[in-house]
């Protein structure tokens, strides 16, 4: 791995599938973006939480055909995520669903970030807008009236 200091930024995400019902559709759409070096994965996890709450860790051979894409990370493991991270997003479940715990670098903006670093600058902050929440703000733009006006029917 390179230097920390020409890293892109790292990102987490903690995806719940629903009745453990992983369908595939968006494991070639990561593998084309590790391919294509937009990211890169550092940690792949999956985990499962029964009906009682415990949560059991996965291999990728246990998701089943619809995983067979993922054997390419199979044991993708940097040390960044540990038992409690594995145990937090295990929490968040609701049980009888299952989940993938992915951390990645975003190789994108490794060269914007290793610029800003060499530069003295420093993320101060960072945060992400779901989707529901744009389309809430983009609704409420729509119904607000313009001064002097009255809102569209």
């Amino acid at each position: 791995m390179e230097s920390v200091e020409e890293m892109g930024p790292v990102d987490y995400l903690v995806i719940e599938f629903p009745g453990n019902r992983m369908t595939g559709e968006a494991f070639p759409l990561l593998v084309d973006l590790a391919d294509r070096r937009v990211v890169r994965i550092l940690d792949l996890a999956f985990l499962r939480k029964d009906a009682d709450g415990s949560v059991t860790a996965l291999e990728v051979r246990d998701l089943g055909d619809d995983a067979a894409e993922l054997t390419v990370f199979e044991g993708a493991s940097s040390g960044l995520l540990d038992e409690g991270d594995l145990a937090e997003a295990g929490n968040a479940l609701e049980p009888g669903n299952s989940a993938a715990v992915l951390v990645y670098e975003n190789l994108w903006a490794a060269p914007l970030a290793g610029a800003l670093r060499r530069s003295g600058a420093q993320l101060v902050a960072s945060g992400r807008i779901p989707v529901q929440a744009l389309l809430a703000s983009l609704d409420a733009v729509d119904e607000t009236p313009p001064p002097g006006g009255t809102a569209a029917a």
